[in-house]
């Protein structure tokens, strides 16, 4: 069952986010969390997001405009570095509140509830009028990408932030996907590595069933992306992430997941 329940996550959130260059990611990662721990369930929406945007290169790949590439993605990796490090520390600290419900025992820890408060914060952020409204020169790029790549090794979470700067840098329709896809790899990379160590202790060779499998659903989904792309719109995507982002966040933060 879990693997059917997030192969079909990766695959629909796949097809929604081919566009907008986020959501993947977020929706994934609670997925993930109702059957791992949570530092696990962002490693495993690491290598599907990784492997689904690798895919996406090879569509629109060269379309990259490299010098924002340059200001943007190596401020992002560098800071990208220092999240991942930081949630792995942080999935070492104490339990914060146990308590009881209908007879289960649950848990909230420091790092589900400060990423469940993140969660939300990038989840309203998604659907607010006026964050989408907010210009960012090019001369913030850099910014931008401490941003972006922190709180995506954080909380595998980089897309609305990176989207918020590379939308109103000038780019053109195609190099804006295309740039946003090649610095989500440059990010995601460089915090699978800082993760590495998690996927021996956590015993990850057991589910590399699910893990390819959920791989190979996103891809299909970034496929069937492409071909229905005019047939959605930005708006019903974003709404759709938030609502789903906002209800998973509220269950991780209170210990249920």
């Amino acid at each position: 069952m879990d693997i059917i329940i997030i192969s079909l996550a990766a695959f629909l959130t796949a097809i929604l986010t081919f566009f907008s260059g986020f959501g993947l990611g977020t929706i994934l990662a609670p997925v993930f969390a109702i059957f791992f721990p949570i530092d696990v369930a962002i490693a495993l929406t690491g290598v599907v997001h990784f492997t689904n945007n690798l895919f996406k290169i090879s569509l629109v790949g060269r379309n990259t405009d490299k010098k924002v590439l340059l200001r943007f993605g190596l401020p992002a990796i560098l800071a990208s570095f220092l999240g991942a490090w930081l949630l792995l520390k942080i999935t070492d600290l104490p339990t914060i509140y146990e308590y009881q419900l209908g007879g289960e025992e649950y848990a909230i820890t420091p790092v589900k509830l400060i990423i469940a408060i993140l969660l939300i914060v990038f989840s309203v952020l998604e659907i607010s009028p006026s964050f989408q409204k907010v210009q960012f020169g090019k001369d913030k790029l850099i910014f931008g990408g401490i941003l972006s790549g922190f709180f995506g090794g954080l909380t595998g979470i980089q897309g609305a932030i990176r989207s918020a700067f590379l939308i109103k840098s000038g780019l053109s329709k195609e190099a804006y996907i295309a740039t946003g896809v090649m610095i989500a790899c440059l990010v995601d990379f460089t915090r699978l590595s800082v993760y590495a160590s998690r996927y021996t202790s956590s015993n990850l060779s057991d589910n590399l069933t699910l893990l390819v499998s959920a791989t190979l659903a996103a891809i299909a989904g970034a496929y069937f992306g492409s071909k229905l792309l005019k047939k959605v719109t930005l708006k019903f995507i974003q709404t759709l992430v938030a609502i789903m982002l906002m209800i998973i966040s509220v269950a991780l933060g209170l210990g249920l997941i």
